[in-house]
């Protein structure tokens, strides 16, 4: 009996140990910062980020959750409040079009680079040399001799 308690005493402490389990308004909370970029950190999510203002907006959004807001107005005010750079998904507008197809773009000026490029080295490696006659005519304007012995 005695070592059941124990057992049990001992999963109990571990349990607590490791913490106690996410409340349902934690998850919406985490999965709302998850979707937001952090103005202090940049490359991290508010829900990832242990910056002052991180710890703060997370805040804002539990107090907007109890307000009874819902994931897309919590959304639209910190986009509002921010701008577009705090979504990670910003939304498809004129302003942000740059940051959808930019780097396609990007690619497609590059990929038309390199064909660009290997197009005019083929055309320079498949262009015939000198004759021999415009060979000798260069060699005769450079003042160069036909070397002795040459069949030329």
């Amino acid at each position: 009996m005695k070592s059941a308690l124990r057992a049990l005493a001992l999963s109990l402490a571990l349990g607590y140990a490791h913490g106690a389990p996410a409340s349902p308004d934690d998850r919406r909370v985490t999965e709302i910062a998850s979707e937001l970029r952090c103005l202090v950190c940049q490359n991290e999510s508010i829900a990832a980020s242990r910056a002052d203002l991180a710890v703060d907006l997370r805040g804002q959004i539990r107090q907007q959750l109890d307000a009874g807001r819902t994931e897309a107005e919590i959304l639209a005010y910190m986009e509002a409040r921010y701008g577009d750079f705090i979504l990670y998904r910003p939304r498809l507008k004129a302003a942000t079009l740059l940051l959808w197809f930019g780097p396609a773009a990007l690619l497609a000026a590059g990929l038309a680079a390199l064909a660009l490029t290997l197009r005019r080295r083929r055309a320079r490696r498949d262009r015939p040399a000198l004759t021999p006659q415009q060979r000798q005519a260069a060699n005769a304007l450079l003042g160069i001799e036909a070397e002795k012995g040459s069949g030329s």
